[in-house]
């Protein structure tokens, strides 16, 4: 019973600090783009987050990496992980082209300052995006946060909230639309193939082509 309390309280631990760390303000708080330091600087506290969430899993909790997702992708899930990332770039490119500019807001500043960075900066922005979100608000928050409430519904609705308000304090509110948009759309591929590498590869296809190809 102490050992199932005791296992409970360190996934609550856990749980919260996965949820919580990725909103806080990560990138005004390092200014990210002050220059090569700050950027390398701020990409290495995400992944020092990726393999301590990873360590966790495998050293404390003694569980493998498969109980975050990260199983052995099929032929069938990186096809769908493919024509995932297509149809949510094609409804966020609906959203930042149509809905945006009828709520007369904007992102042309955030990516413009995007596009002011070095390109490997770019490549390893967008794969650190790709791997960290799926792992921190897919993998692990889904599959420990449904362990921790024995729903899936509860645990996949704080992921994707957190994972919308995650994006506010890089983006502004109205990036909320894009953020919650995607995140829904991530989740409920995770939720379907619980195979966290084609969600990553879902995830890399629209950040791939909105970072490096606009």
């Amino acid at each position: 019973m102490f050992q199932n309390l005791k296992d409970t309280k360190s996934t609550m631990i856990a749980l919260s600090l996965v949820l919580l760390i990725p909103c806080l303000p990560i990138s005004k708080w390092e200014n990210e783009f002050a220059g090569i330091g700050h950027l390398v600087a701020y990409e290495a506290i995400w992944w020092t987050l990726i393999v301590a969430v990873l360590f966790y899993v495998r050293r404390s909790e003694s569980r493998p990496l498969s109980s975050i997702g990260f199983r052995k992708p099929s032929v069938s899930d990186v096809l769908i992980g493919l024509g995932a990332g297509i149809l949510m770039l094609a409804g966020i490119a609906g959203i930042y082209y149509g809905l945006l500019p009828a709520l007369h807001v904007s992102e042309n500043a955030q990516i413009q300052q995007l596009k002011t960075t070095p390109l490997w900066w770019q490549i390893i922005s967008v794969i650190r995006a790709a791997v960290a979100e799926e792992v921190l608000f897919r993998g692990f928050a889904i599959e420990r946060g449904s362990d921790l409430f024995h729903s899936l519904r509860i645990a996949s609705a704080l992921s994707w909230m957190a994972f919308t308000l995650a994006h506010i304090s890089s983006w502004g509110w109205y990036h909320v639309v894009i953020a919650g948009f995607g995140g829904l759309f991530l989740t409920l591929l995770y939720l379907w193939r619980r195979n966290l590498w084609t969600n990553i590869i879902a995830h890399f296809i629209v950040d791939g082509v909105s970072v490096l190809l606009s």
